[in-house]
């Protein structure tokens, strides 16, 4: 068929192009056409190569060409439609690989849907109030922990919310065991209620006496004018702390901060808690905005309460 097509092109083309000189010479001198206005001549080739259509062509430009030259450019150009079919089934093939390639270098559902677990499911109750699970932070679950650069910590959270993913830039992973910048270690959400993380930070970026504790550090405003940008996200105003606390729990000082921050990345509403031990200085922050901190402030303190190294 594709050669039967290719013959009959080229006597379309062969009676195209018997142009009388002699009519072509006074054409021009008459109509004052250019050389190439005169002498082109418009062929349409179907080709499987563009598209499964039969309808679909190729326009090229002829002129003053060899005959059959122009018939060896046809039949390079008639391919077998077998041959286009062939083309379109592995562009096909080709696509469908492309769209499973997740699965075969992830080893399973896309990186979006590995985080959609409700730490209830693998988390144990609390002994002490049994609407909260207990997450205990162990080597298994950061880069510092197993550096050893932080001390483990735990806390409450209620058994709905889903762990998410912290950024390999921001875990400290790359910097471990000696980290000069804050780094986050676990993050936490829930699209009602808010979301949680711990920040840890080098004890050197705030003070130069190894092994400090938070009071040798400062007082409370101190430290949380070194630690506020990384309760909001952004940058921290004196203003926005609306009430201090400093609690004690064992040989540990704990201090604990209420924020108003209506231009925090994090949320409008921040509640932070901050210790150090060892050569970390160890961060939680809660963080809300105003329709979640209006049915959940309660549930964001008692997580806040119960975070202890």
């Amino acid at each position: 068929m594709g050669g039967q097509q290719c013959a009959q092109r080229g006597i379309s083309l062969s009676k195209s192009t018997r142009v009388d000189k002699k009519s072509s010479l006074f054409s021009f001198l008459e109509r004052k056409e250019t050389p190439l206005q005169m002498a082109s001549v418009s062929l349409t080739l179907l080709s499987p190569l563009f598209s499964n259509s039969s309808k679909s062509s190729l326009k090229l430009g002829i002129s003053n060409a060899n005959q059959t030259s122009i018939q060896e450019n046809l039949n390079l150009i008639c391919i077998d439609s077998k041959r286009g079919a062939s083309v379109s089934q592995r562009r096909e093939t080709l696509i469908k690989g492309l769209a499973l390639l997740p699965l075969v270098v992830f080893g399973g559902a896309p990186l979006s849907e590995a985080r959609e677990v409700e730490v209830g499911s693998y988390l144990p109750p609390s002994a002490t109030d049994p609407s909260f699970v207990v997450f205990k932070a162990s080597p298994k679950d950061t880069p510092a922990l197993r550096a050893g650069n932080v001390q483990p910590y735990q806390f409450l959270i209620p058994p709905t919310w889903k762990q998410s993913r912290v950024a390999n830039i921001l875990s400290g992973n790359y910097c471990q065991p000696k980290c000069a910048e804050p780094w986050v270690e676990v993050k936490f959400e829930d699209e009602k209620q808010g979301k949680i993380q711990v920040v840890a930070s080098p004890l050197i970026r705030l003070t130069n006496k190894p092994n400090a504790s938070i009071e040798e550090i400062g007082n409370p405003e101190k430290v949380i004018a070194s630690l506020g940008p990384f309760v909001t996200g952004n940058s921290y105003d004196p203003d926005e702390l609306l009430e201090t606390s400093v609690e004690k729990r064992g040989q540990q000082t704990y201090y604990k901060y209420v924020l108003e921050t209506p231009f925090a990345l994090t949320g409008s509403h921040n509640l932070a808690k901050a210790t150090a031990k060892g050569s970390t200085v160890v961060l939680f922050v809660a963080s809300a905005n105003d329709k979640q901190w209006s049915t959940s402030q309660k549930t964001l303190k008692a997580m806040l309460d119960s975070f202890e190294v």
